[in-house]
């Protein structure tokens, strides 16, 4: 047993309300159960029940037994001495406010529906081998609100990689252009060198890169110089001598310093994501467009952002992988794949922050465009089709690992739709 079945039964009326009596036999005429609380203090407020034909307003604190009001040292918290009822599963101990009035209890094991109990031991004493605890389950529920609810995580996804975002204008007074590239090479980075290029971007100061952006050699040289690629010196290599040339002049220019860049890494990584060709492509995406964050939020399909991100990196690339050593050409272009991921995790962020910043709700057209995004491969995703999933696209993608988790990993199957549905069929 969980507290917050009580909260569902209590919240949704899952519970007989005719004829309820406190342990000590009031009774209890519940007109509004109140509005859940989701922070600190007591559970319920602005709950209005008739105890005993006394009319009372006031919170609701709920509780697997009596005991727990004293264990969470209630009693001398203020926030709760207008707790009107308490709900519990076990009554173990009579409970007072702080003033020493006592508080009326209703036991709540009393007024539920077998039914209730049932599906909720289903869904959680899941089976050996099932991947949720809603695994054999899951198929049973409405398609509509499954669509919905999926609806919903993906915003709630979406608000959490906004977090970011945030947190960046903030510190740097909402300049959104600065935030922008921040986040756009964080994100070239990918999982593995993300941090590195993060860290990479907030060295730089983004005066200095309105000032070169348009010169690609000199945007490549400080990318280059702060990963630690222009260090050595490489014999016969012309380019990787000019970017170092560019560096150092620029390095004591703008007064750069990259003591806080962790170093880059290569390992486990394919080629077309090697730090070397991902840096290369930033620099010329940034060089081929003075206004890129102006473009990237507004464009309003995915063929726009198709079109923005079609960019290579530098010649040199054609045939390197690394600086110094000749490889089999190769196309060093930004693949749609890497373009729906930037899409994902920064273009759509941003698009929403921004959107918030100037009052316009965008909904329809962030949903227009991450639904023309292919659904990622992975094991979570591939796991959830096979639970008989619909997941045409990104948008559902996204919405299923948000939630696996941040619901299903966490037991929060009361706070899920699908967890509703299925506990109300059989109430």
């Amino acid at each position: 047993m969980r507290e917050d079945l009580l909260h569902f039964i209590w919240k949704y009326k899952k519970l007989q309300l005719e004829e309820l009596r406190s342990s000590k036999n009031e009774s209890i005429q519940v007109l509004d159960v109140g509005t859940h609380n989701l922070l600190s203090g007591p559970d319920f407020f602005n709950a209005r029940i008739r105890i005993n034909g006394q009319l009372w307003a006031g919170t609701v604190e709920m509780h697997l037994r009596s005991s727990d009001w004293y264990a969470h040292h209630h009693e001398r918290d203020p926030n709760y001495n207008n707790v009107i009822l308490h709900v519990v599963w076990d009554d173990d101990l009579d409970v007072f406010r702080s003033d020493n009035s006592s508080i009326p209890t209703l036991v709540l094991k009393k007024y539920i529906s077998q039914s209730v109990l049932e599906e909720y031991q289903k869904l959680f004493h899941r089976k050996d081998g099932v991947f949720i605890n809603c695994g054999q389950s899951i198929s049973r529920v409405d398609d509509i609100i499954v669509k919905k609810w999926l609806e919903r995580l993906y915003f709630e996804r979406l608000e959490q990689k906004s977090c970011l975002v945030q947190k960046l204008l903030k510190d740097s007074n909402n300049d959104w252009e600065q935030v922008f590239f921040i986040v756009l090479c964080k994100n070239f980075g990918l999982k593995i060198n993300g941090e590195s290029f993060f860290e990479i971007a907030c060295a730089l100061d983004f005066s200095m890169i309105r000032k070169i952006q348009a010169n690609t050699l000199q945007m490549e040289s400080v990318l280059f110089g702060l990963a630690g690629f222009l260090s050595d010196e490489i014999v016969g290599d012309h380019y990787h001598h000019s970017l170092k040339r560019e560096y150092n002049f620029l390095r004591s220019k703008f007064n750069i310093s990259g003591s806080k860049v962790h170093k880059v890494e290569f390992f486990k990584l394919r080629p077309s994501n090697f730090p070397t060709i991902r840096l290369s492509q930033l620099a010329n995406l940034y060089s081929g467009h003075q206004n890129l964050f102006s473009k990237a939020v507004g464009a309003s399909s995915l063929t726009e952002l198709y079109d923005l991100f079609n960019v290579a990196a530098s010649p040199y690339w054609d045939n390197h992988f690394t600086f110094g050593k000749i490889s089999r050409k190769q196309a060093s272009k930004l693949s749609k794949k890497f373009v729906h991921l930037l899409v994902l995790n920064t273009i759509l962020p941003i698009k929403l922050c921004y959107a918030k910043y100037i009052g316009n709700d965008i909904s329809e057209e962030l949903l227009r465009i991450v639904e023309g995004v292919p659904t990622e491969r992975n094991n979570i995703i591939s796991k959830f089709r096979e639970l008989g999933l619909q997941l045409p696209s990104a948008m559902q993608g996204q919405a299923v690992l948000q939630l696996y988790n941040e619901y299903c990993t966490q037991n929060k199957c009361l706070h899920c739709a699908v967890g509703h549905q299925l506990l109300n069929r059989k109430s």
